[in-house]
């Protein structure tokens, strides 16, 4: 896994949601979700992440690290992640992002006073 310290994927959020706005940001994460999906269930799996896990440069995760990432986003207990719980676990894992997120929507409730 990731050193204390390094930059991972997720340290870079907060500068794509600032490039593609919130929409386009969202867009992308609905890109890699369905990257990631098995094609016939419509769901990330076990199988589908450990087919894919090369795209993510993490090909030498641990059946057991696998599952370990799918429980942490897997909110409703069925072993795998939707669309909704996969965007989740994204947000959660970026700190930065959703202190952002949260700037903004205050901002976004300010000016509508």
């Amino acid at each position: 896994m990731a050193a204390q310290n390094a930059i991972v994927f997720e340290d870079f959020f907060p500068a794509m949601v600032e490039k593609l706005g919130a929409e386009g940001f969202m867009k992308e994460l609905c890109n890699g979700f369905r990257l990631l999906m098995d094609g016939d269930k419509g769901m990330i799996t076990f199988e589908s992440l450990k087919r894919n896990l090369a795209l993510l440069g993490l090909q030498d995760m641990s059946d057991e690290e696998v599952v370990c990432m799918l429980r942490e986003g897997d909110l409703n207990g069925d072993d795998a992640l939707d669309e909704m719980e996969f965007c989740t676990l994204m947000f959660r894992l970026s700190p930065a992002l959703m202190k952002s997120s949260r700037t903004l929507l205050v901002e976004a409730l300010v000016n509508e006073m």
